[in-house]
């Protein structure tokens, strides 16, 4: 769906917006669209907000015992084995609990720390992370670790110090029912919003929405259609980054 957006932006600070749930909406962004009438009728218009969250494992550990850094593996089955602690891997929350980001695609879920994928030649990011109930990726220090590895005759990654994202959610694709917030989930590895001056930049076809913080991002009242997604990490001056994963794209359907 590309309809041209017309962006009403909020105050730089700030507000919070009364919610018809337990929970409030923070750092709104309402968004026009120049046919909205034909799209949504008298509908409500499309909005960017967040929700102050909480992690319920703060302490929670995850350490990669394999790969190790740069480490080579022949082309097959390439073997995966973490360490969990202060989280209930074992007997906790149903559903995927470990998850596993491979060159800035869809995560893939897992129930046991030690498991092997096949790969195939190649150079490889991975980022492991722990989700809540609610499939949100923790995002506190130690609950997520990244790793690069090789797999065949290939070389490693160019040495990037820069930060660069991981997108939890959506997944590409995924199906949300009209009516219903789509989550954009990201994680920043390798350095941190606020003290390197970064923001992120979540751009649904041509509407953008910028913040400061890690945090989920929920957007309301999409009008049926499939949207081009695009998470970038930015410098302040709106720079985007130049690592090989500073900027992930998805696509999701709304029906």
């Amino acid at each position: 769906m590309n309809k041209r957006l017309l962006l009403f932006l909020p105050s730089l600070l700030i507000s919070l917006i009364s919610c018809n749930t337990s929970r409030e909406k923070q750092g709104e962004l309402t968004v026009q669209t120049d046919s909205l009438e034909q799209a949504q009728g008298e509908g409500p218009a499309i909005s960017f907000y967040f929700y102050e969250e909480k992690n319920d494992y703060p302490d929670a550990i995850i350490e990669m015992y394999t790969p190790l850094g740069n480490q080579k593996f022949r082309p097959g089955k390439v073997p995966f084995e973490f360490n969990i602690k202060n989280y209930p891997f074992a007997s906790g929350m149903g559903g995927f609990q470990l998850m596993m980001i491979l060159n800035g695609g869809d995560p893939v879920g897992y129930n046991a720390p030690i498991f092997q994928r096949e790969l195939k030649e190649g150079t490889y990011r991975a980022v492991a992370y722990l989700v809540d109930a609610e499939g949100l990726a923790l995002k506190e220090f130690g609950n997520y670790v990244d790793r690069d590895f090789m797999v065949g005759e290939t070389r490693a990654f160019p040495y990037q110090a820069e930060p660069y994202i991981a997108v939890n959610l959506p997944r590409n694709g995924q199906v949300f029912p009209e009516g219903q917030e789509a989550t954009v989930d990201f994680l920043v590895l390798g350095g941190d919003l606020k003290l390197d001056k970064l923001k992120v930049r979540i751009q649904l076809d041509a509407a953008e929405y910028e913040l400061d913080q890690m945090t989920p991002v929920r957007i309301a009242n999409l009008p049926k259609g499939e949207y081009a997604l695009t998470v970038s990490l930015l410098k302040k001056d709106g720079k985007e980054l130049d690592g090989p994963f500073s900027s992930v794209q998805k696509t999701i359907i709304i029906q």
